[in-house]
């Protein structure tokens, strides 16, 4: 594909709201849970915030944020050495993003895209319940769900 076309086609690609991101927020909102969107006080302004339970919760798209093992992260051919550097600077950025979290006190969850799927299926709403609700007793204070 040519430059322009691929440059239109990424700037379309949308940082927040994204569509795994609103089902797994429509799913929690019905199970009774009230939370924030992108709070900006927190690092990284994670996609939801659940004050009451002390827990954010990160929808990592599977390609920018290098889900390992899974064929959504696959590299570009082209311009191979931008896209290395792009995705350790994303990658190491999370990695700080989370550290500062969990060491202010809070619970990370991250959902990988590849987990949520075009449907969200029961299973990853019950687990990711389940990591709101039990995590204080259980002590777990990081926490990843994907497909892979």
């Amino acid at each position: 594909m040519d430059k322009q076309t691929r440059s239109r086609m990424m700037s379309g690609i949308k940082g927040a709201n994204t569509k795994p991101e609103l089902l797994l927020r429509r799913a929690l909102h019905a199970r009774g849970f009230r939370y924030k969107i992108h709070d900006r006080k927190l690092p990284g302004r994670p996609d939801i915030v659940l004050p009451k339970w002390r827990v954010v919760i990160e929808v990592r798209g599977c390609f920018w944020h290098r889900h390992e093992g899974c064929p959504k992260a696959n590299t570009p051919a082209t311009n191979a050495a931008f896209w290395r550097e792009k995705f350790l600077s994303n990658i190491a950025r999370d990695r700080m993003n989370a550290d500062a979290l969990l060491a202010s006190g809070w619970r990370v969850l991250i959902v990988w895209e590849c987990a949520i799927g075009r449907i969200l299926q029961k299973n990853v709403v019950d687990e990711v319940t389940d990591f709101v609700t039990d995590g204080m007793q259980t002590g777990v204070r990081l926490h990843e769900i994907g497909a892979v």
